[in-house]
């Protein structure tokens, strides 16, 4: 669809925003904020790691916005036996007796990587190159995946049996680590209603691939002011220990900060939160919005932080302010 300027495109963008969130709640129950951040990270082309027990509706949530976003949706189950070649594909040969590469299910817009951290790095590790390259290679031929491409893992609680942490250059890759609570009393009571009382909802595709793929290219061009670039910068390097002008949080608690992909995504964060709020340009309070779910999984606590049972979180808020 053509604008007549990027303005418009934001209006429609902000309305359609409205309509997606209205249709997903009509399945997602007491996530509104979860999926707020999970579309924030669609329009900003990242991606997203949910984190959280097992029944809060991770999976359902992603295949709810599948539908809505009229994308094409795989899911991968992560085990411990799963290889690379059962994600990305495998060759295989035909009747004519020639190699033959059938793609696997990294081939699809939304990819649920679901339990992600249930397999060995090894298999973890064939996501990479999709995920920043948008491309895969296989027996030294490449292939490029359909735009726009995103992936969504879930992930268990790393303290349960039978799980591997992901690696840091792999959590970096996300742009987004959420982390889901369980559900109010009321919130409960409705899911519970809801789910087992036969109640089906026929969800509507709001926005197709095409506009999808515009608005993400409308994102990038939202003017940013330099005193809300410069802060955000600013927060990322200040999660680096050994950087000059550290505060005394990051000294006292941190063994490891975010490196710039951080400082990339707050930007790009905060002018989606701004786009789908209806505001043309981002403000201060746009980057404070995303800056915890963007920070969270790049910043490493050390010993003294642990000792003392400080959380991420904590750290986060203190360099906030």
């Amino acid at each position: 669809m053509k604008y007549n300027s990027d303005k418009e495109a934001i209006d429609s963008l902000y309305k359609k925003n409205e309509e997606l969130l209205s249709e997903i709640s009509k399945v997602v129950y007491g996530q509104d904020e979860i999926i707020r951040q999970v579309l924030i990270s669609i329009f900003s082309q990242g991606h997203c790691l949910l984190v959280g027990v097992p029944g809060l509706a991770k999976t359902l949530l992603v295949n709810t916005i599948a539908k809505v976003l009229g994308l094409e949706y795989n899911r991968i189950q992560f085990t411990p036996d799963l290889m690379p070649s059962d994600i990305i594909g495998t060759e295989i040969l035909d009747s004519s007796k020639e190699f033959k590469f059938v793609k696997g299910p990294i081939f699809a817009n939304i990819i649920l990587a679901d339990e992600i951290n249930r397999t060995p790095p090894k298999t973890q590790s064939a996501l990479l190159e999709a995920m920043q390259e948008k491309t895969v290679t296989a027996s030294g031929q490449q292939f490029k995946l359909d735009h726009p491409f995103f992936v969504l893992a879930t992930q268990n609680p790393i303290e349960q049996e039978g799980t591997y942490p992901l690696p840091e250059a792999q959590l970096d890759r996300f742009m987004f680590s959420l982390w889901l609570d369980y559900p109010s009393f009321e919130d409960e009571l409705t899911i519970v209603r809801n789910t087992t009382s036969g109640l089906e909802f026929n969800l509507k595709t709001v926005i197709e691939k095409n506009e999808i793929l515009d608005f993400q290219n409308i994102i990038r061009k939202v003017p940013i002011n330099d005193n809300v670039l410069k802060y955000a910068v600013n927060l990322a390097a200040k999660t680096r220990p050994n950087a000059p002008g550290a505060p005394a949080v990051s000294k006292n608690y941190l063994k490891w900060g975010a490196g710039p992909r951080a400082s990339q995504y707050l930007v790009l964060g905060a002018k989606t939160h701004a786009a789908l709020n209806g505001r043309y340009s981002p403000d201060i309070d746009d980057v404070k919005a995303v800056a915890v779910s963007i920070l969270r999984h790049r910043i490493i606590k050390n010993y003294k932080a642990e000792a003392e049972n400080i959380s991420v979180e904590e750290i986060i808020s203190q360099l906030l302010k």
